[in-house]
Order: C-alpha cells, then sequence, then structure tokens
C-alpha cells in the first residue's frame, strides 16, 4: 500500500574489534552544534519555568491528547477532534513558548543562534534549555500549562469555514504515540480525541492531492542504537497515522498563512512549483520504472499512488527529489510576496505548530496571535521578521550536514572489514555510468560506478572502499558470474 511504512532492516553486528560505533560527538563538533547552555540561558530559563504565566482562558475541559514518536518529550501539539454539524472542528493545543521565550530576552538570543533542536543517535541537542523543552513549555499529560489554542471548523469536504486562536490553558489527558495509536487504528479502539483521526486525516490527504500537493513519502535512512551495543540502520516509512497527524499540523500551517496573508504581515515556508523541464523530464523517465503517468494527471497524484517498495517506484521518487527545491521561509510586511504558494502542501502555508523544536513557529503563532485579536504586531516582532530566513537557513543546512555524516559514518562502520564482497542493489539514479545504489536487505546507500547502471534495476556490486574517518563508502558494479 502507497505510504506504508517500511520493515526495519536491522544491520547485523561486527566484531568488538570494529569499535563501539562512530564518534557522533565529533561529528557534531566538526559542524560547530552548540552543545551546552550558557549558565545565564539556563538561569533565565530556570526561573521562567518556576513562573508561568498562565492565561485566562481556561480550556482545561477539552480532553487533549498528544501523538508523538514513543519516549518524546518534547511534546509541542495536543489535538481533539470531533463533528461538528455534517464537518468537523479541530481543536490543536500548540505549546505556548512565546510565554516563556522574550522577544529579546537571553532564551530568544540563544535559540536564535541554535534554529532547531538536532536529533543524534546519542543525543537530543534541545532549541530550548530541557527544563522548558521537556518541562514547563512541553504539554507533558496532567499538567496545567499555558497553550496557544487553535479552533478550526471544517465544512464536509475538509475545508476550513472559521478559523480562530487564542492563549489558554490547557491539561491534556494522555501521551500516546504512534505505534500504540496505529494498533488502535487498526482494531477500531482509537480513544474518544481521536477517533476521527482517519477519517479527517484520509479526507484532508485527498484535499491536498487535489491541490496538486506534492508528497514523497520516501523512507528515511535512520541510525539506531543496536540491542546489546553499538548501532544500526534501518529504512523507515511513516505509519499511515503519522500521515493522518501531519495534515493536522499542515492544516493549521495552511491557516496560519492566510491569517497573514490577510493581515499583510507575517512569515510564510514557501516552495515554488517544478520546472517544466523537470516535470518533463520525469514523464520522460517514468514508462522505464514502471510507472503509469496518465497525460491529464499532474505529477502530485502520480507520486501518491506509488509504492516505494517497490524499486522501479523508488527509483522515481528519488528522482522526483527535483519537484521539492528551492523552499525558503518568506517575510513580509505590506504587499503579499510575489511567490506565497508551497508546491509540496499545494497552498500557502507557515510554520507555527513545532515551538519548542524550531525557531521560525514562535514568531509566526506571536503574529497569528495579534492579527486575531485585531491588533498590530509588535514593532520588536515586525522587526524580527526579516531575520529569520538566515537564522533558519544556517540551522536548516547545519542539520542536513550533521544528519547525512551521521548515516555517512555508520554506513562506512558497519561496511569496515568487508571490502571485496559482493551485494545485491537496486540502482535508485545513474547518469553517464555513475550513480547510487541501495543494497538489499541493508539501509545502506553508495556512490557506484559501471557502465550499464539504469535506474529501477537490480544489480549485484562490489564494495571497493568503506573508510569511517573520511565517511564514505565506494561500489561497482561487479562482473556477471
Amino acid at each position: 500500500m502507497p505510504g506504508s511504512p517500511l520493515a526495519p532492516i536491522r544491520v547485523p553486528h561486527w566484531p568488538a574489534e570494529a569499535g563501539a560505533g562512530p564518534d557522533f560527538a565529533a561529528i557534531r563538533a566538526e559542524f560547530d552544534v552548540p552543545e551546552e547552555f550558557p549558565p545565564h540561558v539556563l538561569a533565565e530559563a530556570e526561573r521562567q519555568a518556576r513562573e508561568p504565566q498562565l492565561p485566562e482562558l481556561d480550556a482545561t475541559d477539552v480532553p487533549l491528547v498528544t501523538l508523538d514518536p514513543p519516549g518524546s518529550r518534547d511534546l509541542d501539539q495536543a489535538v481533539h477532534l470531533a463533528t461538528r454539524g455534517d464537518g468537523y472542528r479541530v481543536r490543536y493545543a500548540i505549546a505556548d513558548v512565546g510565554a516563556f521565550v522574550l522577544l529579546g530576552s537571553a532564551l530568544d538570543d540563544e535559540a536564535r543562534r541554535r534554529g532547531q533542536t538536532l536529533y543524534s543517535p546519542d543525543r537530543r541537542t534541545p532549541l530550548h534549555p530541557p527544563v522548558l523543552s521537556e518541562g514547563a513549555a512541553s504539554l507533558l499529560p496532567d499538567q496545567l500549562r499555558p497553550a496557544v489554542l487553535w479552533t478550526i471548523d471544517l465544512d464536509a469536504d475538509g475545508e476550513p469555514i472559521r478559523v480562530d486562536l487564542r492563549r489558554a490553558r490547557v491539561r491534556s489527558r494522555d501521551q500516546l504515540d504512534y505505534p500504540a495509536v496505529q494498533a488502535q487504528s487498526d482494531a477500531g479502539t482509537l480513544p474518544e480525541p481521536l477517533a476521527l483521526l482517519p477519517v479527517i486525516g484520509a479526507l484532508l490527504q485527498r484535499r491536498a492531492a487535489e491541490r496538486g500537493a506534492i508528497e514523497l513519502g520516501t523512507p528515511d535512512q535512520e541510525v539506531e542504537a543496536a540491542p546489546g551495543g553499538g548501532w544500526t540502520l534501518l529504512l523507515r516509512g511513516d505509519l499511515p497515522v503519522e500521515g493522518w497527524n501531519a495534515q493536522i499540523s499542515l492544516l493549521t500551517g495552511r491557516c496560519a498563512a492566510g491569517l497573514m496573508l490577510e493581515g499583510g504581515v507575517g512569515v510564510l515556508r514557501t516552495l515554488p512549483q517544478g520546472r517544466p523541464e523537470d516535470v518533463a523530464r520525469l514523464r520522460l523517465l517514468a514508462p522505464a520504472l514502471g510507472v503509469d503517468w496518465p497525460a491529464d494527471v499532474g505529477p502530485g497524484v502520480v507520486i501518491a499512488g506509488l509504492d516505494p517498495a517497490r524499486p522501479g517506484h523508488a527509483a522515481f521518487l528519488e528522482e522526483a527529489v527535483t519537484l521539492l527545491r528551492g523552499a525558503a521561509y518568506t517575510p513580509f510586511d505590506g504587499a503579499p510576496p510575489a511567490q506565497a504558494g508551497h508546491a509540496g502542501v499545494g497552498a500557502p502555508y507557515s510554520h507555527v505548530t513545532a515551538p519548542l523544536r524550531r525557531l521560525v513557529d514562535r514568531f509566526g503563532t506571536e503574529v497569528c496571535l495579534a492579527l486575531v485579536a485585531g491588533a498590530e504586531p509588535a514593532p520588536e516582532l515586525r522587526a524580527a521578521l526579516p531575520e529569520l530566513p538566515a537564522l533558519m537557513a544556517a540551522s536548516d543546512r547545519r542539520t542536513r550536514e550533521v544528519e547525512r555524516a551521521v548515516v555517512d559514518a555508520t554506513e562506512a562502520w558497519l561496511l569496515q572489514g568487508r571490502v571485496g564482497q559482493t551485494f545485491s542493489a537496486v540502482v535508485v539514479d545513474a547518469e553517464d555510468g555513475r550513480g547510487t545504489v541501495a543494497l538489499d536487505g541493508l539501509a545502506v546507500r553508495g556512490r557506484c560506478t559501471g557502465e550499464g547502471l539504469r535506474p529501477g534495476t537490480r544489480v549485484r556490486v562490489r564494495l571497493e572502499e568503506a573508510d569511517v574517518v573520511a565517511r564514505t563508502i565506494r561500489f561497482a558494479l561487479a562482473a556477471p558470474s
């Protein structure tokens, strides 16, 4: 089924002499990841955590629940879904980071330096001190918390007809995780706050496809601790419940963008439409990879129907990344930007639902709160908006570099000592005798050379190099036996 998760691919343990694993701390140091918080920032966080400003509006009667990966502590969102006439009501509480982190404060300065929470296999490097991000500001269960409560009414077709947000005190009823909720969904035993998640989530997914939204849905390489020590690589795709839950966040981001565009001020997450030449190239590639692409259908619909477990479809999805280049944060104050849309969402969109983990969300939320209240955003808030694109671009770049280095180092560490061995693999991209292959049975991808590499085909490859220090692996097309 398209979008279904891939089973984890475990890598066998290697001999102890191979070492305990890659040096993830050295990788973070190489890319200047800020590890410890300065003492004065920690002191300010402690003060703010002891004296939270709780809003007057009491929404503790709303039976909200959080839904996150297992073991999460930085809980940004809590949700409750209900019917309303022939439509639906979405109530979405977002951690009110602005109640703790004031503009111009030491916490604000440090958050701007970090940009976002960075996740490594051995530790989390948070945007805010843990006393806030995993404590006083996190929507942990059975705790009274300040939040920004979005109320979004949808018609029967899943289109927003009323949007409201305001600061409120909330109390989450339960901390749920994706695997458990997926099992409940499969069994038809979802708890009341999430009982409509499959219905509303699937409805929003259909509306997104109709808008031409593009969601690649390719599985990610993830490094995890292996039982008994060491590390393992796995390929992980989203569970259906994760896709439905993501639609609630995307819905809120679309509503936020609408408020900003109507109010004439804000910061959007933008992505231009794919270039016609890239779409044309994909159309030419589709038949060779077993992808059916009717002439009157856009790329988003085609992509939504693919199964990443099929080699040809996986190769097509790799090539389709070219359609999602050029993402940016776009602030504006006055006339809307010429490029206001997000091709991946199929509509204007803004980041407002993860303020514990992403800097820009706090600013977008404060803009929306002011606009809904009929007020002008504070001058210092407006002045900060043009600074956000550079801060987020630097943070995004560092995060990508660290994540890529972590995976590269782990791949090399897992394959060291196996130079000369051959593996079965799928070619995911290739041009002029060079390409990328994904090994069968191992969540490893690497560059490969050899004439005859064709995307979507299965081949035998020989490992030529596995250098842990350089974080490189290299394959060559093996001669037929």
